[in-house]
């Protein structure tokens, strides 16, 4: 493609990152709690820790797991909680440690949990109590030495942690009995971390050190860790740096966290580029609480924030919205699913604010392309490729295509995994060699090296050999006003072979299946227009809000 995108750049942005800044993220942390010691790290449920408080935090978690937990350099930790302040400690510790993070779904099954705690052969976790009965089920068939347990209030201070955790444990019971009795507290793991921290040294990392295994695909099949090194994450973080210099100033942010930061946008978006930019990270616990977010958002001259379509959606719905003050408001980044058009404009209308679609993937740290800051209006583009980042446009032989030809998108770059651990079959279906990846997402890129995303190969739909992308039709439903959100599959037809089916979610009662027909006919060619339309109270998502068809083509089979 001759790097066609670089024309697009804005003056501002670099073509190449210099990967040399940082050794490891550990060198990164270290060079952000020195230069931010007295800057605000972490705000959550009220309390605030700043960046010499997270240092000393981390030092003492990292004491524990290497002396008192005995792990070593490379040994997997899992972590699984929900956005809290112990989150980022235990992630920095682990980090510093050398050790190897394995970020866990709370949300997870005992089935769910099982495999990837076996797949990853994690030694420790750390996790939220509210979901040690998932762990407790699985402790026999899994390698786990050494258990800490947290409770939610435990970082927020005597006496509301007290407080805190007993309203959650005996007045809300959201903390179903368990019993882990080999267990130590979060609390009590720092106490004795003190003791070691005047004898505890960081592990000396570099960038080949791998630092995630970050698991994707559970929705398609057995899901898989991807190998994420300390390069591929600095990497991804100076890209995001590089994106938006000029534009956000180090020491000056006020990041709001709503997506989990065990997801890897999140983790990349928001635990790793915060702490890069000195920035105050505001950490949404339960973003499903859409008052309590509000709230939050209401009480902070917030600058940057990260979210999914299903999640700005929301809020656009939400009647308290026009309370929150957005003129502080510098970047609002969608990625994780499409932003549909009828969301970006709408956002922009609220805010000011143009909502800037992204587009990345768990393989790639996760971002691949972003749309410039620089941006005046919603463009239905996932943007330019970032600096150091190659992308091919590939038929099915895997000949490179040209200018407006649809085919599989394909990457290269720095922050591209190292493959998929212990899986070297499924490594190579996907990564054919000199660096590349394949994505299997559908794409265009035009003259300007602009990247339009069509849709996902499998969920394409065939009917009677003309290509449906489920994303078109969704955002054309999506600009119904009578309709709150779609989700759109494929199904058996005798003769068509497939024909488009939709789950509406209503915004107004009074709305028909004719009259969606109808709609989508005047909006649509016939054959793209679903032949079934249901409606549905709500629809099945995965944990960050991204709308999961394949749960919805058990429904359409069913």
């Amino acid at each position: 493609m001759d790097k066609l995108w670089l024309q697009s750049y804005p003056p501002s942005v670099p073509a190449e990152i210099d990967l040399s800044q940082y050794r490891s993220l550990a060198d990164l942390f270290h060079h952000s709690v020195a230069k931010y010691r007295a800057l605000p790290a972490y705000s959550n449920l009220g309390k605030v820790l700043t960046y010499a408080e997270v240092d000393e935090l981390t030092r003492q978690f990292a004491a524990y797991l290497t002396h008192g937990a005995g792990l070593q350099r490379g040994d997997r930790i899992a972590i699984m909680m929900p956005n809290l302040l112990q989150y980022p400690i235990a992630l920095f510790a682990a980090l510093r440690a050398g050790l190897v993070v394995v970020n866990t779904n709370p949300l997870y099954t005992d089935r769910e949990l099982e495999h990837q705690l076996k797949d990853s052969g994690a030694k420790a976790i750390v996790i939220l109590a509210n979901f040690a009965h998932t762990l407790e089920k699985v402790m026999d068939e899994v390698g786990i030495k050494t258990i800490i347990t947290t409770e939610i209030g435990d970082l927020l201070g005597f006496p509301k942690s007290l407080l805190v955790n007993a309203v959650v444990k005996y007045v809300k019971k959201m903390v179903p009995a368990y019993q882990l009795p080999e267990a130590i507290g979060f609390n009590q793991a720092l106490r004795l971390g003190k003791q070691y921290a005047q004898r505890y040294q960081d592990a000396d990392l570099n960038h080949a050190d791998t630092a995630f295994l970050q698991y994707t695909g559970g929705t398609t099949g057995v899901a898989k860790g991807a190998v994420l090194t300390h390069r591929n994450l600095l990497a991804n973080m100076l890209q995001a740096d590089a994106w938006t210099k000029g534009y956000l100033q180090h020491g000056k942010e006020i990041f709001i966290t709503a997506l989990p930061l065990y997801h890897v946008f999140a983790l990349t978006a928001n635990a790793l580029f915060a702490m890069e930019m000195g920035a105050k990270n505001v950490l949404i616990t339960n973003p499903r609480d859409l008052p309590a977010f509000i709230k939050d958002l209401c009480k902070e001259p917030f600058t940057f924030m990260t979210g999914v379509n299903t999640l700005y959606n929301a809020l656009l719905n939400h009647a308290e919205i026009g309370k929150v003050d957005f003129s502080h408001l510098k970047i609002g980044l969608g990625g994780g699913m499409a932003v549909q058009k009828s969301v970006a404009e709408r956002w922009k209308a609220l805010t000011g604010s143009v909502l800037l679609e992204a587009y990345g993937l768990t393989e790639t740290s996760p971002a691949v392309c972003i749309n410039p800051v620089t941006l005046q209006d919603y463009n239905g583009m996932i943007g330019l490729p970032i600096p150091s980042t190659e992308v091919s446009i590939r038929d099915v032989n895997d000949r490179e295509l040209g200018v407006g030809e649809a085919g599989e998108l394909w990457v290269r770059g720095p922050q591209v995994m190292q493959g998929y651990w212990q899986r070297p079959d499924e490594t190579a279906k996907v990564m054919p060699g000199d660096g590349w990846l394949r994505t299997g997402d559908v794409a265009i890129i035009n003259a300007q090296g602009y990247v339009k995303l069509v849709d996902r190969l499998k969920d394409m739909v065939l009917v009677s050999g003309f290509n449906v992308y489920p994303n078109e039709v969704e955002d054309v439903l999506a600009a119904n006003p009578k309709i709150l959100e779609a989700g759109v599959i494929g199904v058996p037809d005798e003769h068509s072979g497939e024909i488009v089916k939709a789950f509406i979610v209503k915004k107004d009662g009074s709305l028909t299946v004719d009259e969606v027909k109808t709609y989508c006919r005047a909006e649509l060619s016939a054959y793209k227009c679903p032949k079934q339309v249901v409606f549905v109270d709500s629809l099945p998502k995965s944990n960050v809000g991204k709308i999961l068809r394949k749960e919805l083509r058990q429904f359409g089979n069913g």
